[in-house]
């Protein structure tokens, strides 16, 4: 076992482990400086002082130091550097006629590196625009291609639910979402209600989908026949989430009765 922290480089993004020096002590929200493969970055520790195993997938970066206040200072100096990178990479795109969408833009602490997250509809020969950013701002610079559901975590908003998109606020990993998932939940599947900001199908679809599925095994069919203490009826809806079943009695009168009041051992009717 080796004593790590898990720390996150920017609102919304995935979290790394870091290797951590008992005499360093730390809490949750401690500003830190990690060395990077871009060298040395200002992180923010999410979990402090975990335990995780040694064979964990991805080498763990080294934490060098609680951030002092000079590296917070140098931080807020490059994030105002980075805000001019990327209004200059937008001005050269548009004069290389590139269609792409500069998002964000990232220096290293010492600002040796700026990194670039840029979204596109296709993939694009960017290596002018490397050429040009590199000796305008005399730095190295990635640029790097994000996808829609990774765009919309880089510019954040408000999601249908009122409340800020949940790939900036706390989902580190994006996990499949299927239509599946909305008809198991008898969601409409209307395109502008299921899909978020991202133009991809809401990631929150997935959340209950389990519990959904298994609810569902013990939901009798519609159009099943089944008994109850009120005698004998057919299933003409079903609600998973009260687990609750609608009946059509004997002599046409209809009741909703929870689960476990029903008699699902019936088969369906010829």
């Amino acid at each position: 076992m080796a004593k790590v922290v898990w720390v996150r480089f920017r609102p919304g993004d995935k979290l790394f482990y870091c290797n951590a020096a008992d005499e360093i002590a730390l809490q949750v929200g401690d500003s830190v400086v990690v060395e990077t493969p871009h060298n040395l970055d200002l992180a923010k520790v999410v979990i402090s002082e975990a335990q995780a195993p040694v064979h964990d997938p991805g080498a763990p970066m080294t934490l060098i130091r609680r951030a002092q206040p000079e590296d917070i200072e140098q931080a807020e100096q490059n994030g105002e550097k980075a805000r001019d990178a990327l209004v200059k990479c937008k001005e050269m795109a548009t004069k290389l006629n590139l269609a792409i969408k500069p998002l964000l833009a990232h220096y290293n602490l010492q600002g040796s590196h700026l990194t670039i997250f840029f979204g596109a509809g296709e993939r694009v020969d960017f290596r002018e625009l490397i050429r040009r950013l590199s000796r305008t701002l005399k730095t190295r610079v990635e640029l790097r291609q994000v996808g829609p559901r990774d765009e919309a975590r880089l510019v954040g908003g408000i999601g249908r639910c009122g409340y800020p998109l949940c790939c900036q606020s706390f989902l580190s990993d994006f996990v499949p979402v299927s239509i599946k998932m909305a008809k198991e939940q008898n969601i409409a599947l209307n395109p502008m209600k299921i899909s978020g900001l991202c133009g991809r199908l809401l990631c929150c679809l997935a959340y209950e989908s389990k519990q959904y599925a298994e609810i569902k095994e013990k939901m009798p069919q519609i159009g099943q026949e089944v008994s109850t203490s009120l005698g004998k009826g057919e299933v003409v809806d079903s609600n998973p989430l009260k687990e609750t079943v609608t009946l059509k009695l004997e002599g046409g009168t209809r009741t909703e009765l929870p689960l476990d009041q029903v008699n699902t051992e019936k088969t369906s009717k010829n």
